[in-house]
């Protein structure tokens, strides 16, 4: 299985500004909520266009992220095909190899797959993510003095191997899942957004 990948991440969690998972550090409640979303603006896995689509997990990581043994609920684009949604579950689950492999193999437990809407609009740092009801996030970049976007790269840990990510903050995020025992709503905490380019 072959896949070219080409778009955006946004990442949100109830750590602080930033999120210390990133370099390799505990998260700041001992625990990490979070909700993870990558939509392939262009692509294709096994020459199949997955392109438009958008895929998620929510998750709820139980200490040092580079531990793993995450608990997760994946989401799919309930636009999407049925053979979409297939591909993008084999490269997601990590199936496929390639980077993505590496981030797939820390959830040790995944609690539910659904076809979801969902809504994601972020462009230049600043943006929105909906999941369907019970998902909620906004996002605000960080700026620096000459007005670029706050860039971090060269981390232990990233959710878009090889691409740096910008720091931002979550002015919103409301997540609630029974299944996985989040429910989360809190203000300006820690948000990040990428472009990322994956190749297997």
């Amino acid at each position: 299985m072959s896949y070219h990948l080409e778009g955006r991440l946004l990442e949100v969690c109830n750590c602080r500004v930033h999120c210390p998972c990133w370099i390799g550090e505990d998260p700041d409640n001992g625990t990490c909520d979070t909700v993870i979303a990558w939509r392939i603006d262009k692509g294709t896995v096994d020459g199949l266009d997955v392109g438009g689509n958008t895929i998620a997990a929510v998750a709820h990581v139980p200490g040092n992220i580079l531990q793993g043994n995450w608990t997760a609920a994946i989401h799919v684009d309930d636009k999407s095909s049925k053979a979409q949604e297939d591909a993008l579950l084999k490269v997601f689950t990590g199936q496929a190899g390639g980077p993505i492999a590496d981030l797939a193999k820390l959830i040790g437990t995944v609690v539910s797959v659904e076809r979801t809407p969902i809504r994601f609009d972020v462009q230049g740092g600043k943006g929105t993510l909906e999941i369907g009801p019970d998902c909620y996030a906004e996002l605000e970049p960080y700026l620096g003095a000459t007005g670029g976007q706050t860039t971090l790269s060269d981390t232990v840990f990233s959710t878009v191997p090889g691409a740096p990510v910008f720091v931002g903050k979550a002015p919103v995020y409301r997540s609630k899942n029974a299944a996985i025992g989040i429910d989360v709503n809190i203000q300006n905490h820690n948000a990040l957004q990428s472009t990322f380019v994956f190749d297997a």
